[in-house]
């Protein structure tokens, strides 16, 4: 059996795709006010103070989702007739804007007609959607399917009985979505989508559904009526035993947020800790949200007094108030995602900005090298804003060595220097400068690839004058190189204006080789510029029966329980050490007319691991997935 022609076609066609950028997980938000809304009117002047709090969390986390936000709450012991749930969506180009922008003009309204009733707590709650004591939002990367309304979150599931009513919003992808559907099949519903987040909702629906069922029979047996049922039923709902239940089978990283129309609510983090969650308690408020910092500031918080949900736990805050840490899933192996860490969150953590600088920093030995430790005619910078803070790293490290550089030559001549000699020592230092900046996001109508490329060729501008022509080597610092596609269509060309002798590109993060599937847009094989310089290199040792080899032994394990599927796609990459697989990175990159000499440097597996030590989660770079999930898609993957 012969690899089809196709796979060949794909893995050497020209990508369309025109940038790099990595749509990611999604981030999510909670606050539940722990005092009535009377409190909050009193003491900080407003009815609004939670939904003021929501809004600054999903603000700072706006770097996670701008494909669109959601929001909704839950109000609580409202009289029948009165809606206690409500949701808005928004898809548009400003999300979070649209979202909040109705629920403040209806504030702006009643000030200006009748501002006394912004003091009245009873009249806000049966007038005003959003004045409530629990509160949900989402922001979402449309990382795979449709940008549509119907795929924004939260999602609702609606019902007459209050403590069946479940709403769900989460930053998560399960690589067994279809084992979940059909397990919803087996036992007797109909669901209406095969998506991901329908799937998940009517899995803790269902088993919500059963619990209130049997809650149900049990207090009518102890000689309740209905009305007293549905009011007692508020004190029984078992939440542990509901997660448990319906995530025993999920193979995914995800944070799952949830409310119950009663009141409870619970954000449940995955056993392997892959998507990131943190929360805060006292006695006024309880917030969780995707990201640490988003929390430290709108509380104003020390980065001490935020905890993080511990992997395969659940954070449950009932209605009373009550606030449960209680694990649903024994933990198993640790291995949060070290994207997050190199890229995804905001490098204002605590530990993310550190750990950055870190990456930065072990770079510098590989940079020496390749510039032969030539200062003088070597200028750094970086590309994009992303990678500033593992470029101070690196320049930090930079000034360093020339430190301790002229710490030895002022020791080496003991006091026997001429002003000319000092000044020359003095002068050995690392140049920086701003070489380019991100002018304009350009939209190419135009469709001919030569035209439109250098139309993509211009999203950046670059500063002249700094660098010396004929003579310099650049040294542009990147967080990461997936594609490729941005540096040869873009950047490269772009620097390349300034005529450097030489253009290195360097990554912070190691080479990309595998495809993600706890929720990252990076699910395709040949995207992968590391995959194809691979590719490349089997065909140029004549090794290319290894391409035929690893499709047959991922067809032959294509219909094998996803427990049992190895990763045999590293067989691909074993024949070469990762300075060959980048050597042949840097000649795919170079566009045709480029005139400078270009080099690509990653950062290695091991310094990622220095540089992150709590977040080994690197699948990315090394095909080691923490799920089975995982290894049946890079199967998938490479037969696709």
């Amino acid at each position: 059996m012969r690899i089809p022609k196709k796979l060949y076609f794909c893995l050497f066609k020209t990508n369309p795709i025109m940038s790099d950028s990595i749509k990611h997980e999604c981030g999510i938000a909670m606050i539940r006010l722990l005092k009535p809304v009377d409190f909050y009117i009193q003491k900080y002047g407003s009815a609004f103070w939670g939904m003021n709090k929501l809004y600054l969390l999903m603000e700072k986390q706006h770097n996670r989702g701008q494909d669109g936000a959601g929001i909704a709450c839950i109000k609580f012991d409202v009289p029948p007739g009165i809606r206690f749930i409500n949701r808005i969506r928004s898809n548009s180009n400003t999300p979070i804007k649209d979202c909040f922008n109705p629920v403040f003009d209806q504030v702006n309204d009643l000030m200006k007609s009748n501002s006394t009733l912004l003091l009245n707590s009873d009249w806000l709650k049966k007038n005003i959607d959003f004045v409530a004591e629990l509160y949900m939002g989402h922001l979402r990367y449309g990382t795979f399917g449709k940008n549509s309304i119907d795929n924004i979150h939260p999602f609702v599931r609606h019902n007459n009985w209050q403590s069946r009513n479940l709403v769900v919003a989460g930053n998560f992808n399960m690589t067994n979505v279809d084992e979940l559907f059909a397990k919803l099949v087996s036992i007797g519903q109909h669901p209406i989508e095969t998506a991901d987040t329908i799937t998940i909702l009517e899995k803790i629906g269902s088993f919500l559904d059963d619990n209130v069922e049997k809650n149900y029979r049990k207090l009518k047996e102890q000689g309740l009526n209905k009305q007293e049922i549905s009011r007692e039923m508020v004190n029984h709902i078992d939440i542990p035993s509901i997660l448990t239940k319906a995530s025993v089978h999920w193979d995914g990283g995800y944070v799952i947020a949830g409310m119950i129309g009663h009141g409870d609510a619970f954000v449940l983090r995955d056993p392997n800790g892959i998507r990131p969650a943190f929360w805060y308690k006292n006695d006024e408020v309880v917030v969780l949200a995707s990201e640490r910092p988003a929390i430290q500031t709108a509380f104003k918080l020390d980065v001490s007094e935020v905890k993080e949900v511990e992997p395969g736990h659940a954070v449950i805050i009932k209605k009373n108030g009550e606030v449960i840490d209680v694990e649903i899933n024994h933990r198993s192996e640790i291995r949060k995602c070290s994207f997050e860490r190199i890229y995804f969150s905001r490098g204002t953590d605590k530990d993310i900005y550190q750990e950055r600088k870190k990456l930065g920093a072990f770079l510098v030995p590989s940079i020496l090298k390749t510039i032969n430790y030539d200062f003088e005619n070597t200028l750094f910078s970086y590309i994009p804003n992303t990678a500033q803070a593992a470029f101070l790293g690196m320049f930090d490290e930079l000034r360093y060595f020339c430190n301790r550089y002229k710490k030895e030559q002022f020791l080496r001549f003991n006091g026997q220097l001429t002003p000319e000699k000092i000044e020359e020592i003095l002068a050995f230092m690392p140049r920086m400068d701003m070489v380019a900046v991100k002018d304009a996001k350009l939209r190419t109508f135009i469709t001919q690839d030569s035209q439109r490329d250098d139309l993509v060729a211009h999203v950046y501008d670059v500063t002249y004058g700094v660098v010396k022509s004929g003579t310099d080597s650049l040294v542009v610092l990147d967080d990461s190189i997936v594609r490729g596609t941005t540096l040869k269509q873009s950047i490269i060309r772009m620097l390349d204006r300034l005529n450097p002798k030489r253009i290195i590109v360097v990554s912070s993060a190691p080479q990309i080789r595998y495809p993600d599937c706890y929720g990252i847009d990076m699910a395709k094989m040949n995207d992968f510029i590391a995959f194809q310089a691979a590719i490349q290199l089997l065909h140029d040792t004549k090794q290319s029966h290894i391409i035929d080899e690893v499709y047959k032994l991922c067809i032959a394990q294509q219909h094998l329980p996803k427990e049992d599927m190895v990763n045999y796609v590293r067989k691909i990459y074993e024949p070469f050490t990762a300075d060959q697989i980048s050597e042949k990175i840097s000649t795919l990159v170079t566009p045709s007319n480029c005139n400078a000499e270009v080099q690509v440097i990653f950062n290695t597996i091991e310094d990622l691991h220095k540089a992150c030590p709590d977040n080994l989660g690197d699948w990315y770079f090394t095909g080691h997935y923490p799920t089975p999930g995982g290894n049946k898609v890079v199967n998938q993957a490479f037969i696709n």
